[in-house]
């Protein structure tokens, strides 16, 4: 299990409000959403500094390369598709 630290924090009421009301939503506590959010913030922050490394090795990015990494994705993900139902009726 990962430590915790416990913390305090100030937010504008309206924002503590919003949080709650989506932690409650989502059946979270207050921590467990904001942590979460951090979670996507830093993964996210994550992949931007990996796309600024590659770009720096291969260049800029094209919409032409995008596509075609879409189409490998989609690719990937409909072979996995179809090997787990595959599993799925042999098992």
């Amino acid at each position: 299990m990962m430590a915790v630290k416990k913390i305090s924090i100030s937010l504008p009421e309206e924002t503590l409000d919003e949080v709650a009301r989506l932690a409650e939503r989502e059946g979270l506590s207050v921590s467990a959403w904001l942590t979460q959010a951090a979670g996507h913030v830093i993964r996210r922050e994550a992949g931007l500094a990996a796309v600024r490394e590659w770009e720096a090795e291969h260049g800029e990015i094209t919409p032409e390369r995008q596509a075609a990494a879409a189409a490998r994705l989609a690719a990937a993900d409909a072979e996995m598709s179809a090997q787990t139902v595959t599993e799925r009726l042999a098992g």
